[in-house]
């Protein structure tokens, strides 16, 4: 699958069309493979994705994948497919569950997707009730969207960044400025103490929950408090540049761009980063993170179409490269029996936990990301 796309500093639109198909085909193996699992990580030496509970964070990825085939293709397999995932969350809201502030995640890939494509209104009143839901999470004192639940009542984290879209939607649909108010509060407070100012990003900050003061930073899934998670990075420069998109803030858009330049400046030569971009002195020797890589592209491609041409290009030959990179090097073509599609995934290095692994959200953006190159106008983050 090397062959699919050349090296140029440009993607070629037939290179593209062949990419699609491709992905088409592979998309089509996965509904047979996956059936109704909700899969996270797939193992690189089994290649099958295992089946989470319904209130995981990453179970809106591969209907948000069924979405997007099914919006660019108009193919009546993959609505087929993706239509029942936002009312098996609902159900699951109904039961004990652990939802939290990735709500957004869940349900703008399944229940505002669905809505936006085919004006199901089942699928408008759930992506209307996890805006509520994400709201209710509001700390005032702080400013901020409040991370996990159990004991961490004061914690925020940079994943947030991508589920804003969930309120600037719901304010938009229904005309209520206070989901966007939220958003914005929340979209302040990482640019004051998530972004730091060389443009590397925290990844969990501490505040006192009663006070809003903030107490520290901690690496969580990065290396350290003063690491460089790349991708906390990738989800700080895609989120911001949704926020713009929706407010039209040029604070947000600068903010992104910020970020983004040291996410490009920190990528080593075949623009695939590692997990953390200070993890060590010899970054040689720490894993990659493709599941950052391809969030970072779509957000970039998102920059690109942000500003004027001669702005805008050196964000859109970047993701080019990224991609480019991803789908000669680390992609599955070649393994028909993988159920994943980007090989390399690092999920949370600090616990050992899923490195070297497809991860679905890897997938799930790079998907995004090359449709956006297609052409692709509709926005679900």
């Amino acid at each position: 699958m090397g062959t699919l796309l050349s090296q140029n500093s440009r993607i070629k639109q037939e290179e593209l069309h062949s990419l699609w198909q491709a992905l088409q085909q592979k998309v089509d193996r996965m509904i047979g493979q996956l059936g109704d699992k909700s899969p996270h990580v797939a193992p690189q030496d089994t290649g099958i994705y295992d089946d989470m509970r319904l209130d995981w964070w990453t179970a809106g990825f591969w209907p948000g994948i069924l979405w997007i085939m099914h919006d660019m293709t108009g193919k009546e397999h993959y609505k087929e497919a993706a239509w029942e995932w936002d009312g098996r969350f609902e159900r699951k809201m109904m039961e004990d569950n652990n939802f939290h502030h990735d709500v957004g995640f869940q349900f703008l890939p399944s229940a505002i997707m669905k809505y936006k494509v085919t004006g199901d209104q089942d699928g408008k009143r759930r992506g209307l009730a996890a805006a509520n839901f994400l709201a209710g999470r509001f700390n005032l004192a702080g400013g901020f969207l409040r991370a996990w639940n159990q004991e961490k009542t004061g914690w925020s984290i940079i994943d947030s960044a991508m589920n804003l879209s969930v309120l600037f939607w719901a304010a938009e649909e229904i005309g209520d400025p206070r989901f966007a108010h939220i958003g914005r509060t929340h979209a302040d407070t990482i640019i004051k103490h998530f972004i730091r100012e060389d443009g590397s990003v925290n990844h969990i900050v501490s505040f006192d929950p009663s006070s809003g003061e903030v107490i520290e930073s901690l690496g969580g899934q990065g290396a350290g408090p003063d690491s460089a998670w790349s991708r906390g990075a990738a989800w700080a420069l895609h989120g911001l540049a949704n926020v713009y998109r929706y407010t039209g803030d040029k604070k947000y858009l600068y903010a992104s761009q910020r970020v983004a330049h040291y996410f490009m400046a920190m990528l080593p030569a075949d623009s695939i980063p590692h997990w953390d971009f200070r993890a060590a002195e010899s970054l040689g020797e720490e894993p990659r993170d493709t599941s950052a890589a391809a969030c970072a592209a779509s957000g970039l491609i998102e920059l690109a179409e942000a500003l004027p041409e001669i702005q805008a290009r050196p964000y859109r030959e970047a993701a080019e490269r990224i991609l480019q990179s991803l789908t000669t090097s680390y992609g599955t073509w070649d393994r028909p029996e993988h159920e994943a599609i980007l090989l390399q995934g690092t999920g949370n290095k600090p616990a050992n936990s899923n490195i070297n692994v497809s991860l679905i959200y890897g997938d799930y953006y790079y998907i995004e990301a090359v449709a956006k190159l297609m052409g692709w106008k509709r926005r679900i983050f």
